[in-house]
């Protein structure tokens, strides 16, 4: 069976909260410490910040996290990902600016990302980039790549089996819900590995059993499947 990469939106959004660190605690940490409290009153640093690692580390969920942080304490933010064909011009109301996947950016999303670097340092703004690979080695205009790579930068590691199996265990046992290891096995080697979709998953399985009045096993799973 091949395996399924379920296209679900997560139901509240990616937090810092809901982030499971494992190795990547320093980087959850630092996050944390230039958010702050919603007072938005704790010392922010202008600069710069940028992760990278392989498809699944908890990239995006990291910068939508922050972005979410940001709004709850009134706050607006810049944000550019390869999917904005046009981006907009630079807001000196933003609070932060955050780019995501900048190794997919375009000639024109690479202007308008160094337009927004320049304005960035020019206003003490924090920027938060995110890429599939490390400064060195991203194929961007030499004025943007070396930007991101002069202030703080972390490597983000894709959890462990093990590590992944921990999670989904610990928030079955947060709704009362078993799952055998029959059943992580499953979804561990047929569904998307990453830890968003795999949590998702879960959602989704809790609620057509209790929807089923059924316990959750792998017959249940492949209903499931078939009816939505």
């Amino acid at each position: 069976m091949k395996q399924i990469a379920l296209d679900i939106g997560l139901a509240t959004g990616p937090t810092l909260a809901s982030f499971f660190a494992g190795p990547n605690e320093a980087v959850l940490r630092h996050l944390e410490l230039w958010v702050g409290d919603k007072s938005g009153t704790s010392p922010r640093s202008p600069v710069p910040t940028y992760l990278w690692g392989v498809g699944a580390s908890g990239k995006t969920h990291l910068l939508k996290a922050v972005q979410a942080a940001l709004r709850e304490q009134g706050a607006t933010v810049g944000w550019l990902d390869a999917s904005i064909a046009e981006p907009p011009e630079f807001n000196e109301g933003w609070a932060a600016i955050l780019m995501d996947d900048v190794h997919l950016y375009t000639a024109e999303q690479q202007h308008a990302a160094f337009n927004w670097f320049v304005n960035a340092q020019s206003h003490q703004l924090w920027v938060l980039g995110a890429g599939a690979l490390p400064p060195s080695d991203l194929k961007l205009r030499e004025d943007l790549r070396t930007r991101l790579g002069w202030g703080h930068v972390f490597e983000l590691q894709v959890l462990s089996e093990p590590e992944r199996r921990a999670v989904l265990r610990k928030a079955a046992d947060a709704r009362g819900v078993f799952l055998g290891d029959d059943v992580m096995d499953f979804m561990l080697t047929r569904f998307s590995r990453d830890l968003g979709s795999l949590m998702e998953l879960l959602d989704l399985i809790d609620g057509y059993a209790l929807q089923t009045k059924r316990g959750i096993t792998i017959p249940l799973i492949k209903s499931m499947m078939e009816n939505i």
